[in-house]
């Protein structure tokens, strides 16, 4: 029997690259009956934004503005047939908030996209799509959405 997909966890920071790759986990979800969880980080102040940022990822303040991140990401993986979709979002630095949403979902497969793997920062500090590769206990992929 083929190996199939029960949680998936698909990374958006509310940018159009990271809903290209919102867009791919929801078809993925969809095609295996699997449940979608949409994840986003966000920082409590802009003080810890500033102090934490490396200029990868769009950077979300406060959980309102995460919350508007997931409502839309919700609707468009919706519009992909996806059926099982949940939110979650979680205060801190983008790569510590998805692994913990990983963790706590028992995820099989970890979907973000590319934004910020060829920047040059990416390449000297690293990126989030890289460390969460590195650091994921799960299948990760990682899509094609810029460059």
């Amino acid at each position: 029997m083929a190996f199939m997909y029960k949680t998936i966890v698909v990374g958006t920071d509310g940018s159009e690259s990271s809903l290209l790759a919102v867009r791919r986990a929801a078809g993925i979800a969809a095609a295996m009956d699997a449940e979608l969880v949409l994840a986003s980080a966000y920082y409590g102040s802009d003080a810890d934004a500033m102090a934490s940022t490396r200029g990868d990822s769009q950077t979300v303040v406060g959980d309102q503005s995460a919350d508007e991140i997931l409502a839309k990401a919700i609707a468009v993986a919706k519009e992909e047939g996806a059926d099982k979709v949940h939110a979650q979002m979680r205060q801190g630095a983008p790569v510590e908030a998805l692994m913990r949403i990983v963790m706590d979902v028992e995820a099989d497969l970890l979907v973000v996209g590319n934004r910020g793997i060829n920047s040059l920062t990416g390449r000297l500090l690293g990126s989030v799509p890289a460390d969460l590769a590195r650091q994921s206990q799960c299948d990760t992929m990682i899509v094609h959405t810029v460059g």
